[in-house]
């Protein structure tokens, strides 16, 4: 049987990656074996035993000029890999910034050794972080929806050399457990992996529901078709849902040295606007909230051109900022 999803995958979404100029790559990060699939600018990664010396040499004239380009890694949320969640930025993106997109351990190509039993987003943030030193990365911005923000502020509080500035698109710096059960109670959920790791067809429909504000509809030939493809490794990141959580008392208040923009779907049933004026607080004046109507928390696919514009605009400034006036 012909999986539809993987050939949406493979024909369109991979296609259009390597159209905007990036390729896959595993990336070795440790000793013991742990493995991060990440696409990357194809001019910045090592070239494999199949390409040849001169065309190298041709696509190292060809991107010279542009060695000087802002890095920006985009992190992906919990329903799918990372180039299938951002491939409509990678494309926004890549003709002025230097786009990595990994897949965090447990999904799409990137797995962890087995003796390693650290399921926390700060993990995850290590695992990501020693990927792109590997690619050469020595600064970048992040951006981070949903679970891939928890492990971008993690990324940001522990290697702040390599992270100027993060953004965070229906996510937290915590997950208090005060804060999970809130949501769950919210959209009728037993458990985040009920949520988040749907069994059947009628689940996968509710986290799309939950998800979205204008409500998409497929058949569900479709959907069955994106459980296969999208939801495996169920014990691994039940186990990531876990060591994203943690008790009241251990919630600490962020603190951080980037400037930080929080780009929200104003419709967000997840992660409310609520929240996100909450976290805006809590960060301070280094944070800066924007909302965005009509969206729900995948926001950067129900309106891409105005996520688009409004994370450019923010690079853009991270780029060249605006000076500051002198009071008095």
């Amino acid at each position: 049987m012909v999986n539809w999803v993987q050939v949406t995958k493979q024909q369109l979404v991979h296609r259009l990656g390597k159209m905007a100029g990036l390729r896959c790559r595993a990336v070795t990060v440790d000793d013991a074996g742990t493995v991060m699939s990440i696409w990357a600018p194809k001019d910045k990664l090592p070239p494999t035993a199949t390409e040849s010396s001169v065309k190298m040499k041709k696509e190292e004239r060809r991107y010279s000029s542009n060695s000087s380009r802002l890095s920006v890694v985009l992190f992906h949320g919990f329903a799918g890999d990372g180039i299938f969640t951002w491939v409509l930025q990678v494309v926004a993106l890549a003709k002025h910034y230097d786009v990595y997109v990994p897949d965090l351990l447990f999904f799409g190509g990137s797995t962890s050794y087995p003796a390693s039993t650290d399921r926390s987003p700060a993990f995850q943030a290590e695992c990501v972080a020693a990927a792109l030193r590997r690619l050469g990365v020595k600064r970048c911005a992040v951006v981070g929806f949903s679970y891939g923000g928890f492990v971008a502020f993690r990324m940001a509080e522990a290697h702040p050399g390599l992270v100027a500035s993060v953004v965070a698109t229906g996510s937290l710096v915590d997950m208090p457990r005060s804060t999970g059960d809130a949501i769950l109670r919210r959209l009728g959920a037993v458990s985040l992996a009920e949520l988040l790791l749907p069994h059947d067809v009628a689940g996968l429909r509710s986290l799309f529901a939950a998800g979205t504000h204008r409500k998409w509809w497929f058949p569900d030939t479709i959907l069955k078709d994106y459980l296969e493809l999208m939801i495996f490794n169920r014990k691994q990141r039940t186990e990531l849902l876990e060591g994203m959580v943690t008790s009241d008392e251990d919630a600490s208040a962020p603190s951080f040295r980037q400037d930080i923009l929080l780009l929200w779907g104003e419709n967000d049933s997840i992660f409310p606007m609520e929240l996100a004026s909450k976290l805006k607080e809590q960060l301070g004046a280094k944070a800066t909230l924007r909302s965005i109507s009509m969206a729900g928390h995948l926001v950067m696919l129900e309106r891409p051109r105005v996520f688009n514009r409004r994370l450019r605009e923010f690079l853009l400034q991270q780029q060249h900022p605006t000076p500051r006036r002198a009071s008095g």
